[in-house]
């Protein structure tokens, strides 16, 4: 069942953050929404509408998650570079999950949702100075501060840990 739930691991932060690793990042987020797209152009309604696992949420579930998630905390890197350690606002992902259009919507929305969000959000990542990742917030469900260096490696993993679910699934 880990296998299914985390098919890439769980994100570890390197040891070393340096400009290189934020160059990998960025190209990471930069390719996930054609990735995304690739890997979901061919599959029926059938195919979306199955879990990863069970218990899990639908592929065409998985397809929204992804820009709601990436919205959400474009939002949260904007804040930490504009604001001293901001208090971010959570939201309840496994709620929005379960709204209608994430439940029955089209995929296409959200894919084109997600490559211009990722076109912005790395076009803004690429103006940031290695020492900007450093900038905090805290996340109040988790009672802590977060730096952006983490959280871009939270999120570039998020989107490759989103993707395995999807191409595992339709590989089996």
């Amino acid at each position: 069942m880990e296998k299914l739930k985390y098919p890439i691991g769980q994100f570890v932060m390197p040891e070393v953050f340096d400009q290189k690793q934020v160059d990998t990042w960025i190209s990471e987020i930069e390719a996930l929404p054609e990735q995304l797209k690739s890997a979901t152009e061919n599959l029926t309604d059938e195919e979306l509408n199955q879990s990863y696992r069970p218990g899990g949420w639908t592929l065409r579930q998985v397809v929204h998650h992804v820009p709601d998630s990436h919205m959400n905390a474009y939002i949260r890197f904007k804040q930490a570079i504009t604001e001293d350690i901001p208090v971010i606002r959570p939201y309840y992902e496994e709620r929005w999950a379960e709204t209608g259009e994430a439940k029955n919507g089209d995929i296409k929305l959200s894919l084109d949702l997600l490559t211009a969000l990722h076109q912005r959000w790395a076009a803004f990542l690429k103006t940031l100075k290695i020492e900007d990742y450093q900038r905090k917030y805290i996340h109040p469900a988790h009672h802590q501060e977060l730096t952006l260096a983490n959280m871009l490696g939270m999120y570039a993993w998020h989107g490759k840990h989103h993707l395995a679910h999807i191409t595992n699934t339709i590989t089996k």
